[in-house]
């Protein structure tokens, strides 16, 4: 567990205040992301709070079981590649900054628009799920939801884009598809970012391993 900890110790937390949340009203309107209370209020702290709760047991199970999942092995690389506390650190900087990162189009969208809400980690869990296909753009293989056997991380991040993207703009249903987009977008970025400043050798490593990928693939 100890290889894991920043993980596990999200989970509790975000486990423990979604749970007070599902009780207390109070406490999910004063965490909630509300575009338009924000623009009024100042209360950028939303833009992170709403990270922390979640709209029912599904939600949250379904988004805490990806970080898990995910969550392991992005938190081992991170350590092993920039260093086992300052890589930790970085990790936990990428989860928090990537809450608020994936609502920033929303806010623009919906400031002024006092109908509009949202919660829920999908946005920094994308974020982690991007990250490991940024270590292991081709390595395993990610499984869709009730289709059997998986695909090739690279290419199911390309179709999440792609998914995630087309039902912004359909707006379909309640689900935040533009925050997992933008939240997906910016754990590649950082993840990039944070490799060309420390660890050069990853950023070769990513553009070697996706043309080797392309060339020996199928699909190409």
């Amino acid at each position: 567990m100890t290889l894991y900890i920043i993980t596990i110790v999200i989970m509790v937390i975000t486990g423990l205040t979604s749970y007070r949340a599902f009780e207390d009203r109070k406490l999910k309107a004063q965490f909630i992301f509300l575009p338009a209370k924000i623009k009024e209020t100042g209360e950028w702290y939303r833009f992170f709070s709403s990270g922390l709760i979640h709209a029912d047991w599904m939600h949250l199970l379904f988004n805490m079981y990806v970080l898990y999942s995910f969550g392991q092995s992005v938190e081992q690389y991170f350590g092993y590649y920039f260093g086992e506390i300052f890589g930790r650190i970085l990790y936990l900087v990428m989860y928090v900054l990537a809450i608020g990162a994936s609502s920033i189009p929303d806010y623009k969208k919906h400031q002024n628009y006092y109908g509009y809400a949202a919660l829920g980690a999908s946005g920094a869990v994308s974020a982690v799920v991007f990250a490991s296909i940024f270590f292991s753009p081709w390595q395993g293989g990610i499984g869709l939801l009730f289709i059997p056997g998986s695909i090739p991380p690279m290419l199911f991040g390309a179709l999440y884009l792609w998914y995630s993207s087309y039902m912004a703009k359909r707006q379909m249903d309640n689900i935040g598809h533009n925050a997992h987009f933008w939240g997906a977008v910016f754990g590649f970025a950082f993840t990039l970012l944070i490799s060309l400043i420390f660890q050069f050798g990853l950023v070769e490593y990513f553009f070697s391993e996706l043309y080797n990928g392309l060339l020996v693939s199928n699909w190409f």
